[in-house]
């Protein structure tokens, strides 16, 4: 009998699956475990903080292949997480919130199987105006022209709910939908009032400004960041030190979404318990990656936590 070009290749096929299938196998029955971890641009915090995790990982989980991916952050890195395309995500509190309630940038597109493994550090929402401007308080802010962050950013959502507290619609101001640089940009050139930027201090968009101008940060005031955190539950309070921009010295009063890593539940309990003890007993090397790793503890790992713990995780924190 013979067979037709289309049966070759039927059989062809069919044995390159079985092949895949096999070695897929072979992987697996010697307990590798391949985990990519998403994190951020490689000019950010994100990268090399998620670099020195998979390190940890590597040397201290038997049979672990960890890598860690550059992408596009939060957004993107949850979308990946649900894709199945990454196991482990360094992402912020307040956009994972949204993720899980089907709110905000993900309106619509509520993700359910999310599942929490460490609060890292704050990244700290800091507004920002010229001395000059004689601006010294959010009230303060009617009427004027406020970079509120890019459209549909985490940071837009944050000066949206901020103003909120205080009374204050975008029909109270003048809206300008920027980016931290343009911001920066619109602050020096006077074409805006005021900025919102949502970051670790000290941050970058910030320090350009004060090299040519004296800024002063607006606080947030105690009462304020109650009632913001009894609505929204991923923030926190903070403090911005004094000194921490030239020319300003003042300590300031503010509120913070956390930098989280996250994980599906496609890591079990097993998988959450290893990875969770390996990165804490080993959490010199993560706070050496970065400077805003020096914030990292296991006392401050649950804190503003926005969503399930993945259940070894838990375990580990009570131990």
């Amino acid at each position: 009998m013979k067979i037709g070009r289309m049966g070759r290749l039927f059989a062809v096929g069919a044995f390159l699956i079985f092949a895949v299938t096999a070695l897929a196998g072979c992987e697996n029955s010697g307990g590798n475990k391949f985990i990519n971890i998403a994190t951020g641009g490689t000019a950010g915090t994100y990268y090399p903080i998620g670099g020195a995790m998979a390190e940890i990982l590597n040397k201290n989980i038997p049979g672990m292949n960890a890598s860690a991916q550059s992408t596009g952050a939060t957004v993107a890195n949850i979308n990946m997480l649900k894709e199945g395309s990454v196991d482990l995500a360094i992402v912020q509190n307040d956009i994972t919130y949204y993720a899980v309630n089907g709110t905000e940038m993900f309106k619509d597109k509520k993700i359910d199987n999310l599942r929490g493994i460490a609060a890292l550090y704050p990244e700290t929402c800091q507004i920002v105006t010229l001395d000059s401007t004689g601006i010294r308080s959010i009230a303060d802010l009617k009427g004027k022209r406020v970079a509120v962050g890019a459209a549909g950013s985490g940071a837009e959502a944050n000066a949206r709910q901020i103003l909120e507290a205080y009374g204050i619609t975008y029909d109270d101001i003048d809206e300008q939908y920027l980016s931290f640089g343009e911001a920066a940009s619109a602050l020096k050139d006077g074409n805006v009032d005021a900025a919102f930027v949502t970051a670790g201090f000290p941050t970058a968009a910030v320090q350009d400004i004060t090299s040519q101008n004296k800024v002063r940060l607006l606080p947030i005031d105690p009462d304020k960041a109650d009632a913001l955190i009894a609505k929204y539950p991923f923030y926190t309070k903070s403090v911005i030190p004094a000194g921490t921009y030239g020319g300003f010295d003042e300590e300031v009063p503010a509120v913070s979404v956390m930098a989280i890593l996250i994980a599906t539940d496609k890591v079990d309990e097993k998988l959450g318990y290893d990875i969770t003890k390996a990165l804490f007993n080993n959490i010199d090397k993560l706070q050496a990656a970065h400077s805003a790793a020096k914030q990292i503890t296991k006392d401050t790992a649950k804190n503003g936590m926005s969503i399930e713990l993945n259940a070894g995780a838990d375990r580990y924190y009570k131990e």
